[in-house]
């Protein structure tokens, strides 16, 4: 196992280039699924969930070519099997989506149970009762998802009884070449769900209303190849935000998209962050300048545009040096403070009451031997080590490669002082 040591005390300077958005690329992959012709994705993170996807379509016949450093293509004309192995996917939450793309294509899948970070209870229903409103007749089997549709997905009206990201997507895979008008009443807003829309209505897909909470998709027999960019990742963006600010640095977070950061840089400016927003004709960006401990502040995860819930574990990194007493309130995921233990190893004083956090701001935080649990958490630890005095040894670094891309490089770039290490050894690039 990998691990990162961390030199905390630095403070960081320059410019990162967030990559692009994990949340959109393991969509978007098994989107390309349905495509009658081969597509090119741009601005593809290289993170380890579309490494798992890569491995996946090796053994789906799918054939997936480097173009160049940040152009892929992908060919799926000569896919044949609709079964995904418990070996590949049960490592990846977003391999459900595998199910809906392929009974588009097929009208039959085999996909096994989705794996993942267990960040608390994450149902799949939603999107069992979206695909089954569309035709398909679905079954568990021995850990398997067994879902056919003998003669096609055929459009309706589905009304997500809860707010469901993943729920979404997949009805729209599904959907997209189906017979008729499918509607999606009480859709996810998040923004990789337009990039998903985007992409497929390139292809020539209909697809209307992504991005509020009714999206209509007018299936299409046919969908041709496109050449497509991701968007920049947010979550990335809002992370390196954090690290800045906690840090009392001056960063300039580049290829981003202001309005999908709104909710994080109002809390930072309500912390006592200077953000600003530019345009210098290359990119936009977003400058975080600190130079104080943050005034304490009360966060609530809500869907977006709300603030982010994987978000909510950097920042109470941050708060937990703040100058008084914070709040933050989980209402998206109920086991989302496994990294709360983690932070009080390291000095910070944090008290829980179900999804409630009390976080009293203490002087500084002291590094320690501390372990991730998920990818988030993985995230929060090490804005904490970044923060602490001393040295930080972070394991089960593997949780963060599932979502960010070189972390350890960018972060290195900005002035802090992290490597990657393996038998307590640097490793050598």
């Amino acid at each position: 196992m990998e691990k990162f040591i961390i030199r905390g005390g630095k403070r960081l300077v320059g410019d990162v280039m967030v990559s692009g958005a994990k949340n959109a690329a393991v969509a978007i992959l098994p989107a390309v699924i349905l495509a009658d012709a081969p597509c090119t994705v741009e601005n593809l993170p290289w993170i380890e969930d579309v490494n798992i996807l890569c491995d996946i379509f090796e053994q789906l016949d799918v054939r997936v070519e480097q173009l160049s450093e940040r152009r892929t293509m992908i060919d799926p004309t000569k896919m044949r099997s609709y079964k995904a192995s418990f070996e590949t996917v049960s490592r990846l939450r977003a391999s459900y989506y595998l199910l809906g793309a392929m009974l588009g294509k097929f009208g039959h899948a085999e996909v096994a149970l989705p794996g993942g970070c267990e960040i608390g209870q994450r149902p799949i229903d939603q999107h069992l009762k979206g695909l089954r409103a569309l035709g398909a007749q679905i079954e568990i089997e021995r850990g398997n998802i067994v879902a056919h549709c003998e003669n096609g997905l055929v459009g309706a009206e589905v009304y997500l009884d809860v707010v469901s990201v993943g729920a979404t997507i997949n009805i729209m895979l599904a959907a997209a070449k189906a017979k008729g008008l499918t509607t999606i009443v009480n859709a996810a807003k998040e923004p990789h769900i337009v990039d998903v829309a985007n992409f497929l209505n390139l292809s020539g897909a209909s697809i209307k209303g992504a991005g509020t909470d009714i999206i209509r998709v007018h299936g299409r027999e046919y969908l041709g190849g496109c050449t497509y960019q991701i968007i920049p990742d947010q979550i990335e963006a809002g992370t390196y935000m954090i690290a800045a600010a906690a840090t009392r640095g001056d960063v300039c977070v580049r290829n981003v998209i202001p309005t999908h950061l709104e909710a994080v840089s109002a809390k930072l400016m309500e912390m006592g962050v200077r953000v600003t927003e530019g345009d210098d004709g290359r990119d936009f960006f977003i400058r975080v300048q600190a130079d104080k401990a943050p005034r304490p502040v009360n966060v609530k995860t809500l869907p977006y545009p709300g603030f982010p819930t994987d978000l909510q574990q950097p920042i109470m990194a941050m708060l937990s040096v703040a100058k008084g007493t914070s709040v933050i309130v989980e209402n998206i995921w109920e086991d989302r403070f496994k990294h709360v233990g983690q932070l009080r190893r390291m000095g910070a004083n944090i008290n829980i009451d179900n999804r409630v956090a009390i976080v009293e701001g203490v002087k500084a935080l002291s590094g320690a031997p501390i372990y991730a649990s998920d990818l988030r958490a993985g995230a929060a630890l090490v804005v904490a080590g970044l923060m602490a005095e001393g040295r930080t040894e972070l394991n089960n670094v593997d949780f963060i490669d599932r979502g960010y891309e070189a972390m350890e490089k960018k972060l290195s770039a900005l002035g802090a002082d992290i490597k990657r290490a393996s038998d307590g050894k640097a490793m050598v690039y």
